[in-house]
């Protein structure tokens, strides 16, 4: 890569990836984007900015930074190396992949291999925030990979993330966002329940969450979600059950292949899983609170 700016290819262009590359074309660069449903790219193409090749080799040919912001890691290994059409078969010596998606570590890890062996490099960035900061470009990436490798491309995270967090080898981000939600989840799990056993004693639900975000019992979802999208019924945070379930499959994969007892984490999985059954993958994950309502046979209202 020359001092000139890195051309950037983009695949992936969805509700987190559109608003992600959008932020690269604000902050300058040339940004090339692919999406599995080819109006999307066009149609950021037109409203954004930037091209939009006809083929993933086109891209990988045209592309110093080529971005993978896809659903499943098994998606992710069809855009890099399956098929006749894919990036590994055009991408140029020195391309450095940043795989941003909640990717299954142990995969990356072997994606990143191929990589190496055609004389590129791979980091992966997966992202927390949401759409909301994804728009602002104030996303938290988890980084992992070597230390040279992700300095190079640090001006390309820093136009989409304010907090740019190193975890090690490459495997680590994806491993750590993965944690991450898995201990978001059993927050939110528990402190539901904590809401539905003080409302049937006689608390008011809204004067809980009060309490709790003055005392110990804080965190993220009493602090963030409740209120917002529980008591108020409008259970839409803006990201799905069957997301959450993913990334929460991942860090119990995790925890197979570390040979770590998660009798804790195992329930809120089952728990996860059983309200995506319930209400859809595309619900809402705050609707993991219907769950709980339907156990206690209790609604929690706003008092």
């Amino acid at each position: 890569m020359s001092n000139a700016r890195p051309q950037i290819g983009f695949i992936g262009v969805g509700n987190m990836g559109w608003p992600m590359a959008a932020c690269l074309v604000r902050a300058g660069y040339s940004v090339h984007v692919n999406d599995a449903r080819r109006e999307v790219a066009n149609n950021f193409v037109q409203q954004i900015g930037g091209t939009a090749p006809d083929t993933l080799r086109q891209l990988a040919g045209a592309s110093d930074v080529v971005v993978t912001m896809l659903p499943t890691s098994a998606i992710v290994e069809h855009v890099l190396s399956s098929g006749d059409d894919n990036v590994l078969a055009s991408m140029k010596p020195g391309t450095v992949v940043i795989e941003m998606s909640s990717g299954v570590p142990s995969v990356t890890q072997e994606l990143g291999e191929q990589v190496r062996a055609l004389g590129g490099h791979m980091i992966d960035a997966p992202v927390s925030g949401g759409v909301p900061r994804a728009k602002t470009g104030e996303l938290a990436i988890m980084v992992g990979g070597d230390a040279a490798v992700i300095d190079r491309v640090m001006p390309v995270l820093s136009a989409m993330g304010t907090s740019v967090l190193r975890t090690g080898g490459v495997g680590t981000g994806q491993a750590m966002k993965a944690l991450n939600n898995l201990v978001s989840a059993g927050g939110f799990l528990i402190g539901i329940e904590a809401l539905l056993i003080g409302q049937r004693f006689g608390l008011d639900a809204a004067v809980m969450v009060d309490v709790l975000n003055a005392a110990t019992g804080m965190n993220n979802s009493t602090q963030k979600k409740f209120k917002q999208f529980v008591l108020s019924r409008k259970f839409n945070a803006g990201f799905t059950m069957g997301l959450l379930a993913k990334d929460l499959s991942i860090a119990l994969q995790v925890g197979r292949e570390t040979a770590t007892p998660a009798p804790v984490s195992a329930l809120c999985k089952e728990l996860v899983v059983a309200a995506q059954i319930m209400f859809g993958s595309d619900a809402d994950h705050t609707e993991m609170a219907r769950l709980c309502e339907r156990l206690a046979g209790e609604e929690l209202g706003t008092g």
